[in-house]
């Protein structure tokens, strides 16, 4: 036993985090589910099957690219405080595999989804043609593959050497993480963009918008963070983090959430204020089935749960202590997360009204499952807490003032 903070909290250490058969199973169950009424809609309605694996494919995607950013981005800037909780957000990053053959799954759907993958369409369409050399299915795949190799190069590289460090407690290997993560954010800026424009905004290539990949990375920082904070609430649950991570932690992790949800709140306003003032067809052609019929209530639903709740929940410093309300409003997050990318994808399939249901449900449940499978098998095997990085100490007395 040794002792934690000023407050003589005692603490135990980490170890890696035991997982029952019976979660295991869960899981299992809930993949087997989500496969199975996936492949069942594909005999009975093959576009929305596509649509509801694309939606529940990139929510989970979004998560586990976030935590390889977010790592990243504490080696940068050589943070301290983070040192105790960055283990979660490394083991998001378990299911950049899964998503890499989820990709390639989704090839199969291109037809369903994508109207540059159907070559009559194209010809049909002077402004498809006019885009094809990018369009395309060969050179979709090809960037695909790319991305992938890039993402586990580094996660390697930041993820494997934190794993490394556990083993050897070779500080250089902190060192090296900068350099590794600086490479990793320039790659990421252009990747991350570039694949939310292939599988989100191409479901309506006569669209455009330059600020879309920024809008995407404002959700998936936002999620990430609620997320993290859901795990590490669980952890603390079971006395695994006692004298680690504390109020103060989830304090800085609730005013990043916080201030994500402005700046989600700012690039959604900015993007429809624009293309509003602009009055341009080619751009309102987003917006229109979004604002009218029932979609509207689903536009209102995404100002109100997605941004003006979460802003006032968590305005106070006591909100942001509190973890009972903090994991309220990352469930709340998750939950608008969904609702978010539900929101950029199926009016693509259904224009004139909401089509929602069981399948939807169950299909993203798929995801959970392969999602939560691949980071507590990650977390079952390494230490929760990098217990070996030169900077844990300063983590050990994080105290936030403000």
């Amino acid at each position: 036993m040794g002792h934690g903070h000023s407050d003589n909290v005692q603490r135990v250490t980490p170890g890696p985090l035991p997982v029952s058969s019976t979660f295991k199973a869960f899981f299992l169950v809930l993949m087997v589910l989500g496969a199975a009424v996936f492949g069942y809609l594909l005999f009975t309605d093959k576009e929305r099957a596509w649509h509801a694996y694309l939606a529940g494919y990139f929510y989970f995607f979004l998560i586990a690219i976030g935590g390889l950013f977010f790592s990243s981005i504490q080696h940068v800037t050589k943070a301290g405080w983070s040192v105790n909780v960055r283990r979660f957000c490394e083991a998001f990053t378990a299911f950049l595999p899964y998503a890499f053959v989820g990709a390639l799954v989704l090839f199969a759907g291109g037809k369903s989804l994508f109207d540059w993958f159907d070559s009559a369409k194209v010809h049909a369409d002077h402004l498809l043609e006019h885009k094809q050399s990018y369009l395309n299915p060969t050179f979709f795949v090809v960037r695909v593959i790319v991305f992938f190799a890039l993402w586990l190069l580094f996660t390697k590289k930041l993820v494997g050497g934190s794993l490394e460090q556990d083993k050897t407690g070779d500080e250089n290997i902190t060192h090296k993480s900068v350099g590794w993560s600086i490479a990793f954010l320039l790659v990421f800026s252009i990747s991350f963009s570039l694949f939310c424009v292939d599988l989100i905004m191409a479901l309506q290539p006569h669209w455009f918008s330059t600020i879309f990949g920024v809008y995407c990375f404002a959700g998936l920082f936002q999620s990430t963070m609620a997320a993290m904070i859901l795990f590490i609430l669980f952890c603390r649950k079971q006395g695994l983090l006692t004298g680690y991570v504390d109020e103060n932690h989830l304090h800085d992790l609730g005013k990043f959430m916080f201030a994500f949800t402005v700046f989600w709140a700012y690039i959604a306003y900015s993007q429809y204020m624009l293309i509003w003032y602009a009055n341009l067809p080619e751009e309102t052609i987003f917006y229109i089935p979004r604002v009218t019929g029932s979609w509207v209530y689903v536009s209102a639903a995404l100002l109100l749960f997605k941004f003006v709740v979460p802003f006032f929940a968590l305005l106070s410093r006591r909100a942001k202590r509190n973890p009972a309300f903090l994991g309220a409003i990352a469930v709340l997050i998750l939950i608008m997360q969904y609702v978010d990318l539900y929101w950029l994808i199926y009016p693509n399939l259904s224009a004139e009204k909401v089509v929602f249901g069981v399948p939807e449900i169950v299909i993203w449940a798929g995801f959970a499952g392969m999602f939560m499978f691949a980071v507590t098998r990650f977390l079952s095997k390494h230490p929760i807490v990098p217990l070996k990085d030169p900077r844990i100490q300063e983590s050990m007395h994080h105290h936030v003032v403000y």
